[in-house]
């Protein structure tokens, strides 16, 4: 959420980065319509409560007739004031300035890419075929048991995710990352504070109004309001957090060859990172999931791609987002694997959560960064590493995890 004198001193500005984000213009105007009319309720409550308060004893006549203006000026001033927050939180959070101005995926830019493409001397096989053969993925007996965009994950499949999990926990905690099993379940209200809800973003998620409660769809979801209400220490910046969940998505939209195998499902488990900085230290920390993620990813070997997102293809809470795609055998293309995401003190202000530097309080600013999301990563790890008779070579990294070099 911004700040509202942030939105008053600046309509034009807000109103071309809400543009930008694709998202309609004329909630800031109505935000700064209610705003005005909320200022003006409260100089008449205001005015009229000290009017009250000099009243004698006397006064009993004029005091009722104070007392039945209130009456009717107090509940206008509520209601204004639940419209004017239920319109403030859907203004995104615009765009940092580095960040290009483009209504959609086709205009984000390609930073870099990094590794050999595999050149196979063979068929390749997509992950679906090889680990249903090498007995790691049973899509059929889910779809029996939980429908379609399920999988079971079974023998070497389930000793590769651990593996992953293991060389993301050893790596984030020498740099500082607080290990942490979130809850997966977690209040619609926190969900709306970390800006999710607004935009269609409700659509894709798994909401249960009679218990106010919504499935996560990553882990940085339960995360961030670890510290709502609450003021950290300057020098306790930043505080760095590894989250391992299972995630739930309806990928509603979805179809073609991102339904198959385990590409696009609604249940998948990932490795998350976030971090709570100091707003000066925030695009440095940037850097770091950006460089981290990268990390992680040459030490699989994968080849892969870092791509930035335009204004368009951001998201509400996102002011830059980078994606590393990575390069995918059974679909000889680049695929979304990890993503890193700054959201300023957007999702700060919702939650409440400031640092004290001396006598100054401050919304920190947050930012999280995926580690590994798994299924995707076994997709990877599958296709480029399948060897001419349909095994799979264990990337070196993690053959300590797993005790053999190949599935």
């Amino acid at each position: 959420m911004l700040d509202i004198q942030f939105i008053r001193d600046n309509p034009d500005k807000v109103k071309k980065s809400t543009e930008n984000k694709n998202c309609d213009v004329k909630i800031v105007d109505e935000v700064l319509r209610l705003d005005k009319k909320r200022r003006e309720r409260l100089q008449q409550i205001e005015s009229l409560r000290a009017e009250r308060n000099q009243l004698t004893r006397m006064d009993l006549v004029k005091g009722k007739a104070i007392k039945l203006q209130l009456k009717k000026l107090e509940p206008q001033l509520k209601q204004i004031e639940i419209e004017l927050k239920e319109l403030m939180v859907q203004i995104p959070n615009p765009a940092a300035k580095d960040v290009k101005a483009g209504k959609n995926e086709a205009e984000n830019e390609v930073v870099r890419k990094w590794g050999k493409i595999r050149k196979f001397e063979f068929a390749v096989k997509d992950h679906a075929e090889l680990g249903e053969k090498l007995g790691m993925i049973d899509i059929g007996r889910a779809a029996k048991v939980s429908g379609s965009r399920f999988a079971y994950l079974k023998g070497d499949g389930v000793r590769l995710e651990m593996a992953l999990v293991n060389l993301a926990l050893e790596t984030l905690t020498k740099k500082g990352f607080i290990p942490v099993v979130p809850p997966v379940l977690i209040k619609t209200e926190m969900m709306q504070a970390m800006g999710y809800l607004e935009h269609g973003g409700d659509e894709q998620m798994y909401i249960f109004d009679k218990d106010n409660q919504v499935l996560v769809g990553t882990s940085e979801q339960a995360i961030g309001p670890l510290h709502s209400g609450e003021v950290f220490k300057a020098e306790d910046l930043p505080r760095r957090y590894m989250g391992w969940s299972t995630c739930f998505r309806r990928e509603a939209g979805t179809y073609g060859k991102d339904t198959r195998g385990i590409l696009r499902v609604h249940q998948f488990d990932k490795v998350e990172m976030f971090s709570f900085t100091k707003p000066e230290d925030s695009d440095k920390e940037h850097e770091f999931l950006l460089k981290t993620e990268e990390e992680l990813l040459q030490a699989l070997e994968i080849p892969y791609q870092v791509v930035k997102m335009c204004s368009g293809d951001l998201g509400a809470p996102a002011a830059r987002k980078y994606d590393l795609e990575a390069w995918l055998p059974g679909q000889n293309q680049y695929r979304e694997l990890t993503s890193t995401s700054s959201c300023t003190d957007f999702q700060a202000r919702r939650l409440n959560i400031k640092f004290k530097d001396k006598d100054k309080r401050q919304y920190v600013h947050t930012l999280n960064g995926t580690g590994f999301a798994i299924g995707r990563t076994l997709i990877a790890i599958m296709e480029n590493y399948q060897t001419k008779d349909g095994h799979i070579e264990i990337p070196k990294v993690l053959q300590k995890y797993i005790g053999k070099k190949q599935i």
